[in-house]
């Protein structure tokens, strides 16, 4: 039964790998067996913190630094990884901003923020992770989005977020259906309330309490609690699963 979670020969791509759910992630994955390249903004700090941990398992590692919302960044990251880590099999963008303000007075320009990162960003890392995957009939590439994306946050005023992880989800299901017939698997994982490090922050403290509150399950997620789902739609054992979205949220889009 553990050959159909083991990710032993695999080579994957984590983009936001520098903290919370995309650390955990490509943390989790190595664990699992693959080797890692973890894609962020900066080598410095989370990316080489995670890129440690991956090492002391005994699987090899790799930092590559770029923005989701460059074609050539992806492009040569990608090449790179290839060249030191082997044939590209599973991809997980993760890479994503949040935001919240009120519709009428929403800027523009972080409409278009929010929007260029969330769902450009994943569609960009998508088609350059297909270019290699296609050719080769093999591979599984899982986004991560949000219950955003499916319901509307009680009290939080983020019409540019939640939409974009609902374009997150059907972009997915779209390309899904565009691959499927060609070895290519596309899903989701879309987190409910997680104990981020943004969600740490005193700050937001008050709201933290709403949120377990308002959780079925009495509490909010760790991170580690997406590495399961994401390794699952990684492995063998979804060998018949694409166009997906996994919401992991403790019961919370139920009420």
């Amino acid at each position: 039964m553990t050959k159909l979670f083991d990710l032993s020969g695999d080579v994957a791509l984590v983009t936001g790998a520098g903290s919370g759910i995309g650390q955990a992630i490509a943390i989790g994955l190595a664990e699992a067996g693959a080797d890692i390249a973890c894609f962020g903004h900066s080598s410095k700090g989370g990316l080489e913190e995670t890129a440690q941990k991956i090492s002391a398992l005994g699987r090899k590692a790799l930092v590559l630094t770029g923005s989701v919302t460059s074609e050539s960044d992806l492009s040569a990251a990608i090449e790179r990884l290839e060249k030191e880590l082997g044939a590209l099999t599973i991809a997980v963008n993760n890479a994503g901003i949040a935001g919240a303000e009120p519709a009428e007075t929403l800027p523009l320009e972080k409409w278009q923020k929010i929007y260029d990162v969330n769902v450009s960003g994943v569609f960009l890392s998508c088609q350059a992770e297909a270019r290699v995957m296609l050719p080769r009939r093999r591979g599984s590439i899982i986004n991560v989005a949000s219950m955003s994306g499916s319901i509307v946050n009680r009290g939080l005023t983020q019409a540019h977020y939640n939409s974009s992880k609902a374009a997150v989800i059907h972009m997915s299901k779209s390309l899904a259906m565009e691959w499927a017939d060609r070895g290519l698997r596309v899903n989701v994982v879309s987190p409910g309330y997680t104990l981020t490090p943004m969600n740490k922050r005193p700050e937001v403290a008050e709201q933290i309490k709403i949120f377990k509150r308002d959780t079925p399950m009495g509490r909010m997620a760790t991170p580690e609690e997406m590495v399961g789902p994401t390794v699952f739609l990684a492995a063998r054992a979804s060998s018949f699963v694409t166009g997906i979205d996994l919401i992991v949220d403790g019961g919370f889009v139920c009420w």
